[in-house]
């Protein structure tokens, strides 16, 4: 069952990083970081070819109500997104679909790789969904050829659950996605399998 959403006014913060929701003077950023080849790829969206794109997506994001912006707290800069999705994959699995459940997204800039930022924020906002929200458990997925992401969620402390295979109608394309789950008793905080 999907846990109601909506991050208007919600305002979080990691060491390193402001997690808000977007907004229009985040379209240079957003455009900065979506236009690069292969960034939106990993997550199954083209990277973006105009600003105009981003625009029509960063409205979507504004609309939605369930994608925070990652801001850079030692440049103010926007840097990558995390969505807080509808919990379509727990539907799928009997299990768990009574539970309140939200799917996580992200992607981050490029040249953030590798820096610790996105494990830091996927547990920040574990913890307030958690918390403050509710959730009695966070889904998440990776496409299979996604070594980053997969680390990520590793250290998050997600379990697999299974695999599918899935459309991404953005890139028209099947790929194969690792999906796995985290129970509100399994959530430790600061988790870290290095």
């Amino acid at each position: 069952m999907n846990l109601p959403m909506n991050i208007d006014g919600v305002r979080l913060e990691t060491e390193r990083l402001i997690l808000r929701p977007f907004e229009e003077k985040d379209l240079q950023d957003f455009y900065a970081y979506a236009s690069v080849p292969g960034v939106g790829e990993m997550a199954g969206w083209p990277h973006h070819e105009s600003i105009e794109t981003s625009r029509l997506v960063l409205a979507g994001f504004m609309e939605k109500k369930e994608v925070f912006a990652l801001e850079d707290k030692k440049t103010g800069r926007v840097i990558g997104s995390l969505g807080v999705h509808g919990g379509r994959m727990a539907d799928e699995w009997a299990a768990y679909s009574p539970l309140k459940v939200r799917t996580l997204g992200y992607v981050l800039s490029k040249e953030h790789w590798g820096k610790g930022l996105m494990p830091e924020a996927v547990q920040c906002v574990m913890r307030w969904l958690f918390e403050e929200k509710g959730a009695e458990a966070v889904c998440i997925a990776h496409f299979s050829f996604n070594d980053r992401s997969r680390r990520v969620i590793e250290k998050c402390g997600f379990r697999f659950v299974d695999r599918a295979l899935i459309h991404a109608k953005q890139l028209n394309q099947e790929f194969e996605e690792m999906r796995y789950i985290c129970l509100k008793e399994e959530f430790l905080p600061g988790r870290r399998n290095l």
